[in-house]
């Protein structure tokens, strides 16, 4: 009797133009090519939406190594279409638990920026204070689920559908949620 009575499927012929579902199918039959597209392809817009909550360069960069060794790992149970999304949740939730294990600092955690922690980009600036300007004590005030929205798809840039992919929700529901926020940050900001 064989040690394992499964047999494991052939990783199917992967090309740059393969779609991202592919890749992952691929990977998942062990296909390291489809692992290096899949990497190319999604790293560097990985890395920027992670320097983003991280300003420690180095704890960025062990994440989004951390998460395509998940992807490794874990491909075979990946269902869905929203590869991308996919990727982003188990890229920040790597982030999260890299800071928590080297006390790491969060971009806008409160820390002022000086010389041994300097703000490396304008967008950090921006960022910044919208953290701890009016803006920031707005966004704080507001319920975790519309805070969540707001962050993804006005911080983060995300479509209605991928911060529903994102989030896990409808995107009608994104779009209402959004739509609240927004009207109570008028009312907070006025």
């Amino acid at each position: 009797m064989r040690p394992f009575p499964f047999r494991r499927r052939a990783a199917p012929d992967v090309t740059a133009e393969s779609g991202d579902a592919d890749l992952v199918t691929a990977v998942a039959a062990r296909s390291t090519t489809a692992l290096r597209i899949l990497h190319q392809r999604h790293a560097p817009w990985l890395r920027a939406r992670l320097a983003r909550r991280c300003a420690d360069a180095d704890v960025v960069d062990d994440a989004l190594q951390e998460t395509f060794l998940a992807v490794w790992r874990s491909a075979g149970r990946f269902r869905g279409d929203n590869v991308a999304g996919w990727l982003w949740t188990i890229a920040v939730r790597r982030l999260i638990s890299a800071l928590r294990g080297r006390g790491a600092r969060w971009v806008g955690s409160g820390i002022a920026p000086d010389d041994s922690c300097p703000v490396a980009s304008a967008e950090d600036v921006v960022l910044l204070g919208v953290e701890h300007g009016d803006l920031g004590a707005a966004l704080n005030r507001l319920s975790p689920e519309l805070r969540a929205v707001i962050e993804a798809t006005v911080l983060d840039g995300l479509t209605t559908k991928e911060a529903a992919g994102l989030l896990g929700i409808p995107e009608g529901t994104v779009k209402t949620r959004a739509m609240r926020a927004r009207a109570r940050l008028r009312e907070e900001l006025s």
